[in-house]
């Protein structure tokens, strides 16, 4: 009660969290509250409308309802945070708390210099040569872009555990006999959260953006699936004439991706002794 206390003073975050939680109501209830099949409504008779009747945000090359394509394709855009942040979470937070629990040369010359080789190559680039490897798609890109944020997990975890392992009531944990994998899981792991749901916030975000690019790309969703990213590349030919049509999946992906970043934010102050006294 005192973290949500806390937390609904900090009205930008109570925003961004009021918007994430109106983009899953959409997404779940895309199918009640679109007007059209995303894929199959195509009218070659009206195509490239500006908003009217029957369609609110107007239609695209091909005479979908683009009202209708962005509804479903905030499902993809949920999927793709949940699914390649998942990924992340559970290969990198495990991997970070064994590291950084038991230490040692291993830990120091073959684990973290994986890691700083992979946190070399900038995220989108690591994400679009893997994705490439695995042959495209929404899953493979999904997974693509979770292998590129384990390095950041592991890191992450890895500090905050050295950390909290050092702690009073861990090395009394250690003194009176208690078993290792207890100690890491009843005590280091819960102790050493903060920071990394704070991280989980702001990979969501950076999963939105790196799904859309792939999107574009056309290595993240198919063309005629309703990705805010491919969504973009289809308006890309119609700036001139239509650019509303590149505006809203614009201002969704905008949006969306601000929202989790003052979530973020939100968390990180809350959780943090240092700022929240």
């Amino acid at each position: 009660m005192g973290f949500l206390r806390d937390f609904s003073k900090n009205k930008l975050a109570m925003a961004g969290a009021l918007i994430i939680l109106l983009l899953l109501v959409l997404a779940i209830f895309a199918p009640l509250l679109a007007t059209h099949d995303p894929i199959t409504d195509q009218d070659y008779s009206a195509t490239l409308q500006k908003p009217m009747a029957g369609h609110w945000l107007g239609t695209d090359d091909l005479g979908r309802d683009v009202y209708s394509r962005l509804l479903y394709g905030a499902r993809l855009t949920i999927q793709a945070a949940v699914i390649s942040v998942g990924i992340a979470v559970l290969i990198g937070v495990p991997i970070g708390l064994i590291t950084g629990y038991f230490r040692g040369a291993w830990d120091e010359w073959v684990v973290m210099r994986v890691v700083d080789a992979m946190q070399a190559f900038p995220s989108l680039i690591l994400a679009l040569a893997m994705a490439s490897a695995l042959g495209g798609g929404f899953y493979n890109a999904m997974a693509a872009i979770g292998i590129g944020f384990i390095p950041s997990f592991i890191r992450i975890t890895r500090a905050q555990v050295m950390s909290v392992s050092n702690l009073e009531f861990v090395q009394a944990a250690k003194a009176i006999g208690a078993n290792d994998w207890r100690i890491m899981f009843r005590h280091v792991l819960p102790n050493s959260m903060p920071p990394i749901l704070v991280q989980i916030t702001l990979a969501m975000a950076s999963a939105i953006i790196q799904e859309a690019g792939l999107s574009y790309l056309g290595l993240g969703a198919r063309p005629e699936e309703p990705s805010w990213g491919s969504m973009l590349y289809n308006a890309q030919g119609y700036l001139n004439i239509e650019p509303l049509l590149a505006l809203w999946p614009g201002i969704a992906i905008f949006l969306v991706v601000l929202s989790f970043n003052l979530l973020g934010d939100g968390i990180r102050v809350v959780l943090d002794p240092k700022t929240n006294r």
